[in-house]
């Protein structure tokens, strides 16, 4: 029986809410302002739309005040939902409290911690608990039980994935590195401002890799815009100084500048003078021992270091044997083989307009697709001896790279040449990118700096997969919530089957051969919701979207039914099914709109992370803007269940395996049992998936 009687616990709740509030009341009433002070002191969030509605509606006289009973009303609209509620009921003998037992147990069977201990439980009572007299009888009343449900606790994103977790010691080539393209662009590719708040705001986001495209300046002083466009210009010693300034901000791990160089020698050495001179110790200018290595170092290896992407005369080896001897001033010519016109301008003539006219190319009789052109390049060796583990070579083919590319060089590629070599020789993609880093960038015809579908090129293993970070949008959302992960620190580890050099890993042939699950996600209720942007009052008419993104066979969207005229409190208790046959490339989108009867539904928010990131239990998923800023305190209450598809492949970590249990949902919550067993031809093929 628990301590506390019942009655006693009204009482309790009485005088602890009284205690808080009094003080406000003195004269009998509060305004608007005084009452969103008041939800300050009780620590709530809310959105001042709702809570302005909610005051008019308890505000029966219209006079801009409302009495102690109102402000209650408020209180309980906002906070006390009924879903919890029910929720919290179903665990509470007397309806009133949770003891350390039932918080144990709710916790074990709702929520997945099947470690869960008196002390993990004593633990969220002291922390969540606002009641004195509750708390210290280790017991959880409603209003600890509704602190603790909409905290980080219970977010859906994994806590431990908040941190750096995976193991850093790979080799470079073994990561997702988070790649931005014509990173100084913040609008269009034609006459867009270029501005140093580009390179500021990826680097603030985690991003690891970031674009410069340079151009001979006056003065001898190198500019960076889009060259042959009406973009306007900053100088690449600015661009430095903000690169140097914010490259560690968001993660320790290595940093990339990614260098377009259309400069002349001269200034080529000004750039180098510029890197030496700003970057000075976190500039990578030789091999981590100054001898030569066999394979890239890690992240780890590299922290707070930046590494400059360039063209590279000669080989790594005669760089390190030039160790102090004196280049300023000297020129080498590069052989290089030119990228096909179609590789250029992506099959489309109005991209002459914007990226490497080729004018003088149009008119030469047209060769054999295999007779690649070559074409001299002249480089300062001064920049050129910086350029240590990202050497950049242009791709001719995955023969020509297997035979002839050295572990330090690097590819980019445009978005439709790699559609195609996906479409067409997928396996001998990931083959190529388990040996070298592949960049991929946008094809030059999207002038609006629209993006393409980053999911196709991570399902390859592309690492370096950039993106225009200013345009906002379903392709931003994926980049964003993918690198959520692992701490945000802008490098994901590839799955084991997109390092090992002899994968039989295919992304249009992977049916159970790669810890295939099944997903069920329960759209409960949405909380304060944001009103939309056509509706004249936050009437809106709800709809929840999930959307599964990763290899073909997985790709996957559902949705809710619409509730009208509710953004504050909508219940929807409505469940999806997604059987996902790649989960660690998976990435799940919540998206909520507003449906509108004559146009297309209106955004309000939205959030995606990796489908391995996901919390199982009842969990609260928090929306963000189309430009990611958090709308808090608008989410969706969800139940997230999984359990790993039996194949012959090794299921990871999975639960013990139980023959004669069933899995049960009874009013929406998991029974006690945490194995799921399912039978075919006497052979158990289902077990629950702890990930």
């Amino acid at each position: 029986m628990p301590k506390l009687a019942g009655k006693f616990l009204n009482l309790l709740f009485s005088t602890w809410f009284m205690d808080l509030i009094f003080d406000e009341f003195r004269d009998g009433k509060i305004n608007l302002d005084k009452t969103l002070k008041l939800l300050n002191k009780f620590d709530v969030s809310y959105d001042y739309v709702h809570v302005k509605k909610v005051f008019k509606k308890n505000d029966k006289q219209k006079s801009g005040l409302i009495t102690m009973e109102d402000f209650r009303a408020i209180y309980r609209t906002l906070l006390h939902r009924p879903e919890l509620h029910e929720l919290f009921s179903s665990y509470s003998p007397n309806k009133k409290v949770l003891t350390v037992s039932n918080l144990c147990d709710f916790l074990r069977k709702e929520q997945f911690e099947l470690d869960v201990n008196e002390a993990r439980a004593v633990s969220l009572i002291n922390k969540f608990e606002p009641i004195d007299e509750a708390r210290s009888q280790r017991e959880m009343t409603f209003e600890g039980f509704i602190r603790y449900m909409l905290s980080e606790e219970c977010s859906i994103f994994k806590q431990k994935h908040r941190t750096v977790y995976q193991d850093m010691n790979f080799p470079l080539c073994d990561y997702f590195i988070s790649s931005s393209h014509n990173t100084y662009l913040i609008q269009d590719q034609l006459v867009g401002p270029s501005h140093l708040w580009g390179y500021a705001n990826s680097l603030k986001k985690g991003c690891r890799c970031v674009e410069i495209d340079c151009w001979d300046g006056p003065n001898n002083e190198p500019v960076v815009y889009h060259g042959h466009t009406l973009t306007s210009k900053i100088t690449f010693k600015n661009v430095i100084d903000v690169v140097h300034k914010h490259a560690f901000e968001a993660s320790d791990y290595p940093l990339t500048i990614s260098l377009e160089n259309h400069c002349s020698a001269p200034q080529q050495e000004k750039m180098a003078g510029h890197l030496l001179d700003i970057l000075r110790d976190t500039l990578c200018t030789s091999t981590l021992d100054d001898s030569m290595p066999s394979e890239l170092p890690s992240p780890e290896q590299l922290k707070f270091k930046i590494l400059i992407k360039n063209k590279k005369v000669g080989t790594l080896e005669e760089t390190l044997q030039r160790r102090g001897q004196r280049c300023m001033g000297q020129i080498a010519e590069l052989e290089e083989v030119m990228e096909s016109e179609d590789d250029l301008i992506d099959e489309d003539p109005k991209a002459q307009l914007i990226k490497k006219p080729l004018a003088r190319l149009a008119s030469a009789p047209k060769k054999d697709k295999k007779d690649k052109k070559t074409h001299k390049v002249k480089v300062a060796m001064l920049l050129s001896e910086l350029v240590i583990y990202t050497a950049s070579r242009s791709f001719v083919s995955f023969e020509d790279s297997k035979e002839k590319q050295k572990f330090y060089q690097n590819n980019s590629i445009g978005e439709v040449k790699g559609q195609k070599l996906i479409s067409k020789r997928a396996p001998d993609f990931i083959a190529h990118t388990t040996n070298f880093i592949t960049r991929i960038y946008p094809k030059g015809t999207r002038t609006d700096s629209s993006n393409y579908d980053p999911q196709e090129f991570w399902n390859v293993g592309c690492q370096m997969v950039a993106l225009n970070f200013q345009t906002p949008g379903v392709q931003m959302d994926l980049l964003n919530g993918k690198y959520l992960d692992n701490g945000g620190s802008g490098y994901i580890l590839k799955p084991e089957f997109l390092r090992k050099r002899d994968t039989d890993y295919n992304p249009h042939d992977v049916n159970m051969k790669f810890r295939a699950l099944t997903l069920t996600v329960r759209i409960i209720s949405g909380c304060q919701l944001p009103p939309s942007n056509l509706s004249k009052s936050n009437k809106a008419d709800p709809v929840v979207k999930i959307e599964i993104h990763g290899v073909p066979g997985d790709m996957n969207k559902q949705q809710t039914s619409v509730i009208k005229n509710n953004a504050l409190n909508p219940r929807w208790n409505e469940t999806f099914t997604f059987n996902i046959n790649v989960p660690d490339l998976a990435l799940i989108r919540f998206v909520l709109e507003d449906q509108m009867a004559l146009t297309a539904n209106d955004f309000l928010g939205q959030f995606t992370l990796p489908v391995m990131s996901l919390n199982k239990g009842y969990r609260h998923v928090p929306l963000v803007s189309k430009l990611g800023v958090t709308l808090k305190p608008a989410s969706l209450f969800v139940y997230i269940c999984c359990y790993c598809i039996w194949s012959s492949f090794p299921v990871f970590n999975p639960l013990p395996f139980k023959e004669n249990t069933n899995t049960a949902f009874q009013n929406g919550a998991v029974a006690e049992v945490s194995s799921v067993a399912q039978k075919e031809n006497g052979r158990p093929v289902a077990v629950h998936l702890k990930f």
